[in-house]
C-alpha cells in the first residue's frame, strides 16, 4: 500500500521525500515498480475499463455510487469503496457543470403538494396510482426527452411522449395518452417529482379537469419516485446504451419498439410473478372473473 501511494503521488511529491515520510527505502520502491502486475492489479485494470465505459454511457454525469450500481448490473463483484478508488485513480468523476451561488438561484418551487403516495409502490388495483418522470436520450442530432406515465399496479407504461425539449407540453402529452388509453373510472393519484413541468399551472389544471389527484416527491429525493427511475434504468441498460441514434426520429422509433413491442407485452417482472405487465393485467382480470 505504501508503494502504491508513492506511485499515485509521484507527479506531486518527490519519491525520496515520500519514502522518508513512509519509512521505506527508495530501492524497494523501484524494485516494486519492476515486478509484474499482480492478479489484483490486473483485476483493477479490467474493472477500471468497465467503469470508464459506464461513465461514458452516462454522459459523464455518474458518480461512483451509480457506477458501482452499473457494475453490479453487469454481474461484477465489487464494493462502492473499490469503485470510488478506481474512479479516482482514473480521473473519473461526475461532471455536474458549474456550481450555483448559494441563495441566488433555484429556490423552492412555487407550487408544491404533499407526498401522498409515500412510497406505497405495491397496489392492489389498476388505475389507482400512476407515477411519471422525464429522462433524456442522446442522439447525434441532440438530446431527445422522454416522459412516461406508469401504472404501479402492473408497472405498465400507460402513456409516453418524446420531444426535442422538455416543456410542460411534453408531460401533458404523456398524461393525455394515459388518460385516453385507460379511461379510469375513479380518481387516480398522479405522483411526480418537483420539476418545473409538474409545478406549472397547466399541469395542475389538467389534473383537476381529469379527476387526478397530485402527489409529489420530497425535494431532491429520487427514492420517492423509485418505480419511474427503475424503468428508465431498464430502458437505458437494455436498449439505449446498446444503440447509436443518428437523429431523434431513430431514438423515438427505438423507444416505441422497446415500450410497445417488448417492455409492456413481453418483459417479465419479478413483482408480477414473472409475467409481463400486459400478461399480469390479463391474468388478474381473468382471476376476478373466475375464469
Amino acid at each position: 500500500m505504501r508503494y502504491a501511494f508513492i506511485e499515485e503521488h509521484r507527479p506531486v511529491f518527490s519519491i525520496r521525500a515520500m519514502c522518508r515520510g513512509l519509512r521505506v527505502h527508495p530501492s524497494g520502491f523501484y524494485a516494486w515498480l519492476k515486478l509484474p502486475f499482480s492478479k489484483r492489479a490486473v483485476e483493477d485494470e479490467r474493472q477500471t475499463e468497465l467503469i470508464k465505459d459506464a461513465w461514458e454511457d452516462s454522459g459523464k454525469v455518474y458518480g461512483y455510487r451509480k457506477l458501482h450500481d452499473d457494475l453490479c448490473d453487469q454481474g461484477e463483484t465489487c464494493c462502492p469503496n473499490r469503485v470510488a478508488r478506481l474512479a479516482r485513480l482514473a480521473g473519473i468523476k461526475a461532471q455536474i457543470g458549474y456550481k450555483r451561488r448559494p441563495g441566488k438561484y433555484g429556490g423552492k418551487p412555487s407550487f408544491v403538494v404533499n407526498n401522498t403516495l409515500d412510497r406505497r409502490f405495491n397496489v392492489e388495483a389498476p388505475d389507482r396510482f400512476w407515477v411519471t418522470d422525464i429522462t433524456y436520450i442522446k442522439t447525434y442530432e441532440g438530446f431527445s426527452y422522454l416522459a412516461v406515465v406508469i401504472d404501479l399496479y402492473s408497472r405498465k407504461v400507460v402513456g409516453w411522449a418524446m420531444q426535442s425539449r422538455q416543456p410542460t407540453d411534453l408531460v401533458l402529452q404523456a398524461l393525455l395518452m394515459a388518460v385516453w388509453r385507460r379511461k379510469p373510472s375513479g380518481k387516480v393519484l398522479m405522483h411526480s417529482d418537483q420539476g418545473s413541468q409538474f409545478t406549472s399551472i397547466e399541469w395542475a389544471a389538467f389534473l383537476q379537469q381529469h379527476n387526478l389527484e397530485h402527489s409529489m416527491s420530497r425535494r431532491g429525493n429520487c427514492h420517492d419516485n423509485a418505480v419511474a427511475e427503475s424503468f428508465f434504468n431498464l430502458l437505458k441498460r437494455e436498449r439505449v446504451r446498446r444503440r447509436t441514434y443518428k437523429n431523434r426520429d431513430d431514438a423515438r422509433q427505438d423507444v416505441f419498439d422497446y415500450i410497445e413491442m417488448f417492455y409492456n407485452p413481453k418483459r417479465k417482472h419479478v413483482r408480477n410473478g414473472m409475467l409481463s405487465p400486459v400478461d399480469f393485467e390479463w391474468q388478474q382480470k381473468m382471476n376476478k372473473q373466475g375464469i
